[in-house]
Order: structure tokens, then sequence, then C-alpha cells
């Protein structure tokens, strides 16, 4: 008797099976005809290419999150990964914190980094976890940064190495003492 249940069981969830993956192939197929009935796209010739020009190619668009806390950046750095941010804070100093280190490379000769105050208190206390990277000659332009001056950097978060957000910072600054 109870092998008689445990066979017509079996039979049941073999054949309830077989209906689930009818229904599945039926919905793949439909999505299928649905996508392959749309119309082509439109093409157009290319005919205005003239020999010995230089031919620019474009990258895909980088995602951007204007105007972000830093501390909800570091917070979720893997989310923020190979996205552009921009946020503003009160500037600490230059630093050369997290430069040459092998998994989030930028060479000491090339950059420096600077480091930001916390935004969730109004004590002085930095904020390490975001590593900041800024190419020399554009730090240079910078020396009138004084410690607790706001400013505002964007950059792209190039990865997330220690679990630490590392910004390779384009823009830097100075929007009020």
């Amino acid at each position: 008797m109870k092998k008689k249940i445990t066979y017509i069981l079996a039979l049941l969830l073999s054949v309830a099976g077989l209906g689930v993956c009818a229904n599945v192939q039926h919905t793949d197929t439909s999505l299928l005809s649905a996508v392959t009935s749309a119309p082509p796209a439109q093409t157009k010739p290319v005919t205005d290419i003239q020999p010995n020009k230089e031919v620019k190619t474009v990258q895909s668009k980088q995602v951007t999150i204007d105007y972000v806390d830093p501390i909800i950046v570091v917070k979720n750095p893997n989310f923020y990964l190979n996205k552009r941010v921009t946020s503003v804070a009160r500037f600490d100093k230059f630093a050369t914190l997290g430069l040459d280190y092998k998994p989030a490379y930028k060479s000491s000769e090339t950059y420096i980094s600077f480091l930001i105050f916390r935004s969730d208190t109004d004590k002085n206390i930095p904020l390490p976890e975001m590593k900041l990277f800024i190419k020399r000659t554009s730090a240079e332009k910078l020396v009138d940064l004084k410690e607790g001056d706001k400013v505002q950097f964007s950059g792209i978060v190039f990865s997330n190495a220690l679990g630490d957000v590392w910004v390779d910072v384009d823009e830097l600054k100075k929007i009020e003492n």
C-alpha cells in the first residue's frame, strides 16, 4: 500500500513538473516571438566618413549620482562601484593615504590623496574609509585649501578594496571657508 501511494505521489509530481516546464517553455516562446516580431532597427548608411580623419569611439555613459553624502557612499561601497559621485564635505588635508596599494593602485608620483571630515558629526573627525585621489597637477592649484574649508568633489568610485571606497577625483573646488 505504501508503495502504491509513493508511486502515485511520484507520478503526480512528475506530471505537475511537466506542466510547469510546458508553461515555462510556452512563456519563453511567446517572449521570443515578441522580440523577433519587433520591427528591425533603421540603420543609416555611413557615407560622411572621410579618409585620414580621426574617428572617436564613444564609450557607454557613466552612471552619475549627484550630491551624495560621503557617509552613505562609505556604508555602501559595492553600490557605488564604477559610478560617478559628487559630494560636498569639509576638507581635512592632503595626504598619502592609500597611494601605491596594489589592489587599488594609484601612483604616488602622479597622485596625491586627500581627507575630508565626517559629515555625521560637527567634530573634526576624518573619514579615512573614503580614499580620495587627485592628480598632483590639479592639487597644486589648490594650495590655498585649509582645514575646515567646504569643498565639492566629483569622481568615479574605481574600487572597493578592503571594504572602503576608492575615488578617482577629477574635480575638486572650494565652495566656502
